[in-house]
């Protein structure tokens, strides 16, 4: 079996490569930087030819720039929506019996605090939501051409391979500056909103488990527990027996893009997924830098 996984420079992409190899899955790693096959998923020709060499048992699309700025709308448009688009006619015409995975968002649903399911609305809030929700419908097509198509709508979720302008990342690595007298205060801005601290390697076992499924399709990703940004601070300084509050400027004026963001996992928790990462160890798994955490299995 070959699994074929466009963005697999992303913390996705790593767990989700780890975990195929765990079991006995040839990846076919394609990234537009460094990888075992350089392309870029918004080129065709270079989707086609891949799929078509490989004729892959699998193909997962996770590259994405992962912001809502208004700056980022054609890379959003090109990677997430022509990317899918590419992949998926390439697949129906050359390699029809594959399962493909399209990497969709909690940020494309209409959010209103309340926990979101699969049959919640979508809304068009920033181009990044344009371009999932766009890639969804392609999905839906696609699927009913025959082709097995599925979606997962990732919530927010962590690992030591997050950027350094992500929230998590920047808290873990000001904490370590503070505690090594490299770094007096850090700024942040509305620590009271709530959203899903997950571990990325729980999102790619949920991943895998959806697309063994012959009768589900689409299913919301995450672990249904928010905790706050100021929870985030809390186990963080905790690792070096500080308070966060001593340290910690807020902004004043700062309007969050969201209060809250959570998920209804009924469905995925129903094909017997289940989290295993808890916030404490998340922290001390980034604060470590520790990729993979010891005894962990998928």
């Amino acid at each position: 079996m070959k699994a074929l996984i466009f963005g697999a420079n992303g913390q996705d992409g790593f767990y989700l490569s780890h975990m195929c190899r765990e079991q006995g899955i040839e990846c076919i790693s394609v990234s537009r930087s460094s990888s075992s096959y350089k392309a870029d998923v918004s080129n065709y020709r270079e989707v086609e030819q891949l799929i078509h060499r490989y004729n892959p048992t699998y193909i997962f699309h996770l590259a994405a720039n992962s912001t809502t700025r208004h700056s980022a709308l054609f890379e959003n448009h090109q990677t997430i929506a022509t990317g899918t688009l590419n992949i998926l006619e390439a697949a129906y015409k050359y390699s029809p019996t594959t399962k493909v995975f399209i990497t969709g968002s909690g940020l494309q649903f209409k959010n209103e605090g309340l926990p979101i399911a699969e049959g919640n609305i979508f809304e068009a809030t920033s181009p990044y939501a344009i371009s999932r929700i766009q890639s969804v419908y392609a999905a839906r097509y696609y699927r009913s051409l025959g082709l097995k198509v599925y979606v997962g709508y990732l919530f927010h979720h962590e690992s030591p391979l997050r950027k350094p302008n992500h929230i998590s990342q920047m808290i873990i690595q000001s904490v370590k500056n503070i505690d090594l007298g490299e770094q007096d205060k850090l700024e942040l801005g509305d620590i009271s909103v709530e959203k899903e601290w997950t571990f990325a390697g729980d999102v790619a076992k949920a991943i895998f488990t959806l697309v063994q499924q012959d009768n589900i399709y689409e299913a919301i990703i995450g672990s249904g527990i928010t905790y706050s940004i100021q929870d985030w601070l809390e186990e963080c300084f905790k690792l070096v027996d500080k308070n966060w509050q001593d340290y910690v400027i807020l902004k004043e004026g700062f309007q969050s893009e969201y209060k809250r963001l959570v998920s209804n996992p009924q469905k995925i928790k129903s094909l017997h997924w289940q989290p295993k990462i808890s916030l404490k160890e998340l922290a001390q798994i980034m604060y470590d830098s520790q990729a993979m955490p010891n005894n962990y299995n998928f």
